[in-house]
């Protein structure tokens, strides 16, 4: 037993109770809650929604004005725009509010914390058990194997005690003591100082309460994640441009139709008439600018963000991905880099053989598992047959899981095996011993002894040829930063030896069994799920607090270390923090690994990546990755993390998969993609839409489709738009293209090459349209000098043509940036198909049965069979145009 004489005397209730005034309970201070009705009305933040409103006011007095003051609108048509934008920035606004809500639910449910557990402490001269809440500065803590730390305590004594110190430093497994001789300077945390929410994996302890609450060392990390650290996203940014642009079109646009206006009433002499003509002219243009304001504005855009986020978000939850914030479900297709912790994230969490080497006989190695299953400590949890838990030493329960798999029942084994003496592990002897009755051997006493190579190496007369064979395959192992164990044993013969002290029967001579090599595994998906990630450009960098070897060889495994690799590639928490600002920015470029990395050595790394221009994602499961985590742009947390891993994370895994990363990368992308879709279609429909008006005001023409119609097309068949174009499936070839730069605008110039090329065909093949109408009789099918207004008939055939314009033009939509065929993966679009039918049995309906309503006069079936297939070749252009760039090689088929 490690003891120091520090006399052990707990606290009394009222120095319990005067602790508790002094330095607080053992509670962490809860993370502020934004309100409800605060994260309802940060969406009307957006630039998008704010030109929204702007719009949907300019619209509604411009509707009061026709209806109450010209009185040209008797209906009160004109009401049905405001009203429909109202609708659209409720119906955005508030499927974001619904589906963050619903997730931060589903994440207090998953984040509860057990405050209730209760542990043993002395007050007043008397062992009784508290809450953990209620553990004060000063009490006297009894810990056992099994058991979370739950405060910063000194240690009094040691019982061979091994602390789990993942969660704060990456350590798996770390030896504690309160002997001077044990006591290691380079530790993260004093040897004989334990932390609250690590581990005890093995021995038990006493200790004294140093500091509780947000005075912990946990409770440091998550006070600093209450700091907003936010940052804004690249699809906030590129949104907010796009919103400013949007709006200095519009008013320009608004601008030359006034400027166009007057031009012509200037030339028709218009000047010339009673003011009050001249007054209600312009009265009625400045309600044409105001239309054109409107019109350019992209209502279903919004809604299209906010459907597309919803989709992902519940499309990643059904693959384990609990997304708490929906921009981070985008954010992760900007990702230029991605900074992992090692343990539980790229490992297993759990130690498992991976090699066993061995010259002894047959014989010899048949006694293995009894060996192994009599001289432990450590038990497995099988209640999950699959994923047995080890509970008690790592490297122990490593060695049970290997005979398990092999086939045996470790406890029938330990059973049938008395123990007749034990010698607990200690670091001076640095091996245990354990004398029982060998079920395998008849009945014989048998002494086995498990502990480090080197030491029982040494106790074993082995032929110098076969002892370098094991020392060279010692070092192999070594080398790949396992942990080591050997097995030996001694056969008791004479009850008279069975009673000699069991160090004397040890230095008789031992016959070694094997060596082992023992480590925390790589998991299965990783080096795949790496080598994707970086296939898209992504970069990868291991920040641990394991050692130097250790990170190197799992980097090695997943593929992130090889024979190339330099020295300058990674780099140890201490050095890093040597470093200035500048000094440390010249490492990121080319930097894989950092060792030994402490929490805000974390936080300091993604900060500098971040003024690098990089957008970081950063993983983590444990309390020491938090302070990164909220750092970062997006926060990765582990379903199986702690508490304050998650509270800082923006999505958790639930299967803790690290492949998780990779699809949700490519549902970000894939998200950002169906967004510049519904762009390129709406954004298509307003420039037409926009123009028509324009060019009409300079031309002395009244625009052919009425307010009605334009809220169908510019509002309504939008809204179906962002549905079947936001539910479209993720795309895997663009997991081979690199990130799309963070400064960059969501229109690029491919898009905007697209938008302004078939919106100006469309406004050339709909101008000659209307000329065609003004000289045709469509009833008799005569040619015509020129009408004094298209009739009904016309503008029915105008308004269908516009809309199946648009309709062909969404299946191009779903094409864009595919360089695959608007029919490909047809078979996953089902809500696309579902919707495009929606949009055509609606204009079917409104052409037929509604018609008086939108002003326009029935249109007989057969024209409008016709008019589908006059405007199809919008399509089959579109598709002989992908086709050619396909066989020419410019895009990716």
């Amino acid at each position: 037993m490690d003891k120091i004489p520090t006399p052990h005397i707990g606290l009394t209730s009222e120095q319990a109770h005067e602790s508790r005034l002094q330095h607080g309970c053992n509670e962490l201070t809860p993370r502020t809650r934004t309100s409800r009705w605060k994260l309802f009305l940060e969406k009307f933040e957006d630039p998008i929604i704010i030109i929204l409103l702007i719009a949907m006011v300019l619209s509604l007095l411009s509707a009061c004005y026709e209806y109450f003051v010209t009185k040209t609108d008797p209906t009160g048509a004109g009401f049905f725009e405001p009203v429909g934008v109202f609708l659209a920035i409720l119906l955005s606004t508030g499927i974001a509010f619904y589906f963050e809500l619903k997730s931060e639910k589903e994440f207090e449910l998953l984040s509860q914390v057990g405050d209730e557990v209760r542990y043993k402490v002395m007050r007043d001269s008397e062992i009784i058990q508290i809450p953990k809440r209620e553990i004060v500065v000063g009490d006297l803590l009894y810990l056992e194997t099994g058991e979370e730390i739950p405060a910063d305590a000194e240690l009094l004594e040691a019982v061979t005690l091994s602390v789990d110190e993942s969660t704060l430093t990456g350590e798996p497994m770390t030896t504690k003591s309160v002997r001077p001789e044990d006591q290691d300077s380079e530790a993260t945390y004093p040897t004989n100082y334990i932390c609250r929410g690590t581990t005890i994996l093995e021995g038990h302890a006493v200790c004294r309460v140093q500091v509780v609450g947000d005075a912990t060392e946990q409770g440091k990390i998550f006070e600093g994640i209450q700091i907003d650290a936010s940052v804004e996203t690249p699809l906030n940014r590129q949104l907010d441009h796009l919103g400013s642009l949007i709006a200095r079109i519009s008013y320009i646009l608004a601008a030359l139709v006034l400027a166009g206006s007057t031009l012509i009433y200037a030339l028709d002499g218009g000047f010339a008439a009673p003011w009050d003509t001249t007054l209600s002219y312009f009265l009625g243009k400045i309600m044409l600018a105001v239309t054109v304001i409107v019109v350019a504005v992209p209502e279903g855009l919004p809604m299209s963000v906010s459907l597309s986020l919803a989709y992902s978000m519940r499309s990643m939850m059904r693959s384990n991905n609990l997304v708490r914030r929906m921009h981070a479900c985008e954010t992760m297709g900007a990702i230029t880099v991605i900074c992992t912790d090692k343990t539980g994230t790229l490992t297993e969490n759990r130690m498992r053989v991976e090699s066993f080497f061995s010259e002894a006989s047959t014989e010899v190695q048949s006694l293995l598992p009894e060996a192994i299953a009599a001289n432990t400590t450590a038990f497995l949890n099988t209640h999950d047959r699959q994923h047995p838990e080890v509970m008690g030493n790592p490297t122990e329960g490593a060695l049970l899981l290997w005979i398990r798999e092999q086939g045996n029942d470790y406890l029938l084994l330990r059973d049938s095996a008395p123990i007749i003496r034990q010698l607990p592990f200690s670091t001076e002897r640095k091996y245990m011993a354990t004398l029982v009755q060998s079920a395998m051997l008849e009945g014989k006493a048998v002494l086995y002894v498990k502990g480090a190579p080197e030491i029982l190496l040494s106790l074993c007369n082995l032929p110098t040829e076969v002892r370098t064979r094991y020392e060279v395959q010692l070092q192999q192992y070594q080398s790949r930063a396992m942990r080591t164990l050997a097995l030996g044993y001694h056969i008791v013969e004479s009850p008279a030896d069975q009673e000699k002290p069991l160090d004397e029967l040890i230095e008789e001579g031992l016959q070694l069994q094997g060596i082992f090599g023992i480590m925390d595994p790589v998991r299965s998906e990783v080096p795949a799920a790496i080598q994707q990630c970086r296939e898209a450009g992504i970069g990868v960098k291991i920040i641990t607090g394991d050692t130097s070897g250790t990170a190197k060889e799992i980097a090695r495994q997943i593929g992130l270390w090889g024979e190339s690799s330099t020295d300058d590639e990674i780099i140890t928490g201490a050095d890093f923090e040597a470093l200035t600002d500048d000094e440390a920015k010249a490492r990121l470029t080319h930097l894989k690994i950092m060792a030994r990395a402490r929490p805000m050595d974390k936080e300091r790394l993604v900060r500098l990546l971040q003024e690098l221009g990089e957008v970081v994602a950063v993983t983590g499961d444990g309390t020491n990755d938090a302070p990164a985590l909220n750092r970062a742009h997006v926060g990765l947390s582990m379903g199986d993390g702690t508490a304050v891993a998650k509270e800082a994370s923006d999505i958790t895994i639930l299967d803790s998969s690290f492949a998780s990363i990779a699809q949700a990368v490519l549902w970000g992308r894939s998200l950002y993609l169906n967004i510049q879709r519904f762009i390129l279609f709406q954004m298509t429909i307003n420039v037409v839409a926009c123009l028509t008006v324009l060019i009409g005001a300079f031309l002395g023409k009244e625009s052919p489709l009425t307010v009605t119609q334009m809220l169908w097309v510019n509002l309504i068949m939008d809204t179906f738009a962002s549905l079947a174009l936001a539910s479209l499936p993720p795309s895997p070839h663009l997991m081979k293209e690199r990130p799309r730069k963070a400064s960059a605008g969501i229109i690029t110039p491919q898009l905007a090459r697209q938008i302004f090329g078939v919106g100006g065909l469309f406004l050339l093949l709909l101008f000659a349209l209307h000329y065609i109408l003004e000289h045709l009789d469509l009833t008799t099918g005569q040619w015509v000098e020129g009408k004094e207004q298209l009739t009904a008939l016309d503008l029915s055939v105008f308004f269908t043509t516009f809309v199946f314009l648009q309709l062909w033009n969404m299946f191009n939509a779903k094409a864009f940036h595919s360089g695959r065929s608007a029919f490909a993966g047809m078979d996953r679009a089902r809500y696309f198909l579902l919707i495009t039918a929606v949009i055509l049995v609606g204009q079917f309906l409104i052409t037929t049965f509604a018609y008086d309503f939108f002003q326009i006069a029935s249109l007989p079936f057969s024209y409008w069979i016709a008019l589908l297939v006059a405007t199809s070749p919008v399509l089959w252009i579109g598709e002989l145009g992908r086709l050619i760039a396909r066989l020419t090689g410019r895009l990716r088929a």
